[in-house]
């Protein structure tokens, strides 16, 4: 039966084209790293790790209004919209990128210094409705004092949305350096709270509507305090899937996934700002997936977003994107250090037709990896 085999995949590699299997086996690569083992996959150049065996792209830069990228998504009830949040606090909405009829427009609002105040991370939620991170734990207004910060919530609809006061739907206060953040369901978001070194989940519950300030029916729930840790000025992302939370814990160097169904409630915590219910939860479960250290190159992951059961992270300090299954084997890895800087790399988004997009903070810019 081995011999049966064997032949039947000899005969499959000779016939070659574009249609080799994705499971044959190649040597490691010359520079002696880690392997992809079989094959990869198609989006990160069938483990030859290289931009020669994909397609990359620069697809927008300053001259698109795009400033120091941390973050970007696409718009679920507009998928033309690409959402960029820049670290100086503005937005840039692309759209139709990367066609010959690409356009752009960029959004910053009086009031802005607070609600949308050095962003660092967005995630959209129901239709027409999405939140953003502050990385930021200093005075932001008159009136309020240097820990008043935490996740906003605006409408993405471009009428009302100007990342300041006047579109903002609501806003909660427990969570300063805040550096990613996780849509759940309805309302309710995960930020990877710097502050506290925790997974802190948000339930803005009903909007109050744009410029509006009643926060008080808020739910705030911290978990796993001390167990990640946050890289000052590189975003965390997250993302939800089937009760996990999977986390780029960039401080600890590892990923991470934590059940978001586990925990029980416990203390009172504060400052409550807001009026809202804010407890702490016990006996959360967190499990590494990758661990730090255990895979060469991943050093710093930032950027995280899910898609055909894998993980795919960027890492800031090495410029790789890596594919992972959800039980954290190493699937494939892309190098980008030819074209985006170390210390730069943060987050990745997929488009629709299974493209991948991502931020590079210190090129204002944002590329497109796709397969050859």
């Amino acid at each position: 039966m081995r011999k049966l085999l064997a032949a039947s995949l000899l005969l499959t590699l000779a016939c070659g084209g574009d249609d080799r299997p994705m499971t044959t086996e190649d040597s490691g690569p010359a520079d002696g790293g880690v392997d992809a083992g079989p094959m990869g996959i198609a989006l990160l150049g069938f483990g030859a790790h290289t931009t020669d065996a994909v397609d990359v792209q620069v697809v927008a830069t300053s001259e698109d209004a795009v400033g120091s990228a941390r973050d970007l998504e696409f718009n679920p009830s507009d998928p033309s919209q690409l959402w960029v949040v820049n670290y100086e606090g503005t937005v840039t909405i692309l759209t139709d990128v990367g066609t010959p009829e690409q356009d752009w427009r960029r959004r910053s609002g009086p009031g802005g210094d607070h609600f949308f105040s050095q962003p660092s991370a967005l995630a959209f939620g129901i239709p027409g409705v999405l939140a953003s991170a502050p990385e930021q734990d200093s005075v932001t207004q008159p009136s309020t004092p240097a820990d008043f910060m935490g996740p906003t919530l605006w409408s993405a609809d471009l009428a009302i949305f100007d990342a300041g006061h006047a579109g903002h739907l609501d806003m909660l206060h427990n969570s300063p350096n805040s550096t990613g953040i996780a849509w759940e369901q309805g309302n309710a978001y995960w930020i990877f709270d710097g502050s506290h070194s925790s997974l802190t989940r948000y339930d803005f519950n009903d909007d109050h509507g744009p410029g509006g300030a009643d926060h008080s029916d808020g739910v705030v729930r911290r978990y796993a305090e001390g167990e990640v840790s946050r890289a000052p000025g590189v975003s965390s992302h997250m993302e939800v899937s089937e009760g996990f939370l999977y986390v780029a814990d960039s401080g600890n160097g590892r990923i991470a996934r934590l059940d978001v169904n586990s925990g029980t409630p416990s203390a009172i915590i504060g400052p409550n700002y807001d009026g809202t219910l804010q407890q702490s939860m016990d006996g959360a479960v967190v499990e590494t997936l990758v661990a730090a250290g255990s895979v060469e190159g991943l050093v710093v992951p930032s950027g995280l977003t899910l898609r055909d059961g894998m993980i795919f992270v960027s890492d800031y300090e090495t410029s790789r994107i890596f594919a992972f299954e959800l039980d954290g084997t190493l699937v494939d890895w892309l190098d980008l250090s030819a074209m985006v800087a170390p210390g730069s790399l943060m987050g990745i988004a997929f488009d629709p037709s299974g493209n991948l997009f991502v931020a590079d903070y210190l090129g204002q810019s944002i590329l497109r990896v796709a397969a050859l």
